[in-house]
């Protein structure tokens, strides 16, 4: 099988067990996917939410976090880790956001990732789920799974997001990535992945030969 059969069948596999392909932070707004996404740094999407609950409700408006406190930012999103480098970038990315970009979020990968803080992780998060544009997020679920399936050999999310772009439809990449982050934390968990339990290595196992990972 090749790489690109083997990721059309998970793509079609992923589907039909995660039907809804949902983004795993919360927001409302789409700046603030840009803050949830950079607060995910070396952080869980479940404390970024519980997090971004308060951060929200302080700073309604993309106005106030352009002209909010640093300190204050930061004392907000200290459970995230790394908070006073978190904050910096994030009130100054919202000035740029507002002052350079008239408050809207640009469209393209390059012009995202001039925004402080903003790397091509959650540049694609916004391609795809606010912009519906063709996007890989290569996150350490993405990184994890698609190594163990066989499509990619890389570690580095700017190489893994290379290769996948090469065998994914760029049509299916959003949605790709969502349901990794899911199939991740219920079945392929870095320690002690749920092998016996695995609801994808049917649509891998292409004609009668059972599929198996890279463990």
């Amino acid at each position: 099988m090749t790489k690109k059969e083997c990721a059309a069948l998970a793509v079609k596999g992923l589907a039909e067990i995660y039907p809804d392909a949902l983004c795993s932070l919360v927001y409302r707004k789409p700046y603030e996917l840009m803050i949830a996404g950079r607060l995910s740094a070396q952080c869980t999407d479940a404390r970024v939410n519980i997090v971004t609950e308060e951060l929200f409700k302080r700073f309604p408006t993309l106005e106030s976090f352009a002209e909010a406190d640093v300190n204050e930012v930061a004392e907000i999103i200290k459970p995230c880790g790394l908070y006073k480098t978190k904050a910096e970038s994030i009130v100054g990315a919202c000035r740029r956001l507002l002052y350079d970009f008239g408050g809207e979020l640009p469209k393209t990968i390059e012009e995202l990732t001039t925004l402080p803080g903003i790397g091509r992780k959650t540049a694609n998060l916004i391609m795809g789920d606010v912009h519906h544009l063709p996007a890989m997020v290569t996150d350490t679920h993405c990184i994890r799974i698609t190594g163990r399936l066989g499509l990619t050999k890389e570690k580095e999310p700017a190489k893994v997001e290379q290769d996948l772009l090469k065998i994914i439809p760029p049509e299916e990449g959003s949605d790709f990535c969502h349901r990794l982050v899911l199939f991740g934390r219920e079945y392929c968990t870095a320690r002690n992945p749920k092998c016996g339990e695995c609801p994808l290595k049917k649509f891998l196992s292409a004609g009668g030969k059972e599929f198996k990972c890279k463990l």
